[in-house]
């Protein structure tokens, strides 16, 4: 990795790709899985919405009966958790804030704008239905990542912005095939090939059967479409071997790399017919990898004493902790632990 890279900021900027593509992905599967629950009648049952929290991997007590709208406010409006669109989308916004020397200015107005816009489309979404919000997030997601392309060097931060965003989508692609095979009635393979954006790739590809062994093929192995795992896995082994250039001459001595790759290989070279049966392995295999990948890349690029997050007499402040410069004149730094993790 370059010297003059940060980890701090070299963190950040991975976990920006992370929660926006988070956002997009959640935005996605909610879309769908919501539009179903409202056409059919069982569908909105208690069941059907714990089964979407399970997908995501949100706890919920089992005490509380779940509806539709306790759906839409702990994954999508509630912005105090980075596992629902809002906060994931606000976490974006306040991690760019402090890294606005390193991302063009035209990302961090959209992330801005994006966060500004969030209640005024809530509103329209009370009128209008949920759709309204979770469209606005995928265009603003998918600007997002079209300005990283096309507006910032391709340099280290480059790659630990997409870095994050590869994981992030092969994560949720390993819940979403999961979902589907432990309760096969509540996520139908077309309902599970629009959450992950591949129905229209998928018909243009294999036709209009979402034969079960075609959806899996193509969502794990096609080379070509940009969401599948196997392309996810790629992108992230190219990053991280971008970010060591200095690989030895025999074997791989990256952490991160080595299980990435390895999965990543595996999927290349698998037979389509056999990979039915060994699905449930697989995609335990690549939900641990996504993990492995993770807490590796973590303890080789991102360790340096504690993220530091300001304070004014004596109290937390209540910004951007990821800021480099104090807000206001009298305000002190101090060293505050901080977390990252889903939920």
């Amino acid at each position: 990795m370059n010297a003059e890279l940060l980890s701090r900021i070299a963190e950040t900027i991975y976990w920006t790709g992370r929660y926006v593509e988070r956002a997009d992905d959640t935005a996605r599967l909610i879309d769908v899985y919501v539009h179903r629950m409202l056409g059919e009648t069982s569908a909105g049952s208690d069941a059907a919405c714990r089964a979407l929290f399970g997908i995501l991997g949100v706890p919920v007590e089992d005490g509380n009966e779940l509806d539709i709208d306790v759906v839409l406010f702990r994954l999508v409006f509630e912005a105090a958790s980075p596992s629902a669109i809002a906060g994931s989308m606000l976490g974006a916004r306040a991690g760019a804030r402090g890294i606005r020397e390193v991302i063009s200015s035209e990302m961090w107005e959209c992330l801005n704008v994006t966060a500004h816009g969030l209640p005024g489309q809530k509103r329209a979404a009370e009128r209008l239905g949920p759709h309204v919000y979770l469209r606005y997030i995928r265009e603003r997601s998918s600007l997002f990542f079209g300005l990283a392309d096309s507006t910032m060097s391709h340099d280290d931060a480059w790659r630990f912005l997409v870095l994050g965003r590869s994981l992030e989508r092969a994560d949720m692609t390993a819940r979403l095939l999961l979902a589907r095979m432990s309760a096969p009635d509540d996520l139908g393979w077309p309902v599970l090939l629009r959450a992950c954006g591949a129905h229209e790739s998928f018909i243009r590809t294999h036709g209009w059967a979402a034969e079960p062994d075609k959806v899996a093929e193509f969502l794990l192995l096609d080379r070509l479409f940009p969401r599948s795992v196997v392309h996810a896995l790629a992108t992230a082994e190219e990053s991280l071997a971008a970010l060591n250039p200095g690989a030895t001459r025999a074997g791989v001595d990256d952490p991160a790399r080595r299980p990435v790759g390895r999965l990543r290989n595996r999927l290349e070279y698998a037979d389509p017919k056999q990979l039915t049966g060994q699905l449930p392995e697989l995609l335990s295999t690549l939900q641990e990898t996504c993990v492995q990948a993770s807490e590796a890349i973590a303890r080789r690029y991102f360790q340096y004493q504690t993220p530091v997050a300001w304070e004014r007499d004596g109290l937390p402040w209540a910004g951007d902790c990821a800021s480099s410069t104090p807000p206001r004149s009298g305000t002190r730094a101090r060293c505050l632990p901080r977390s990252t993790r889903r939920g």
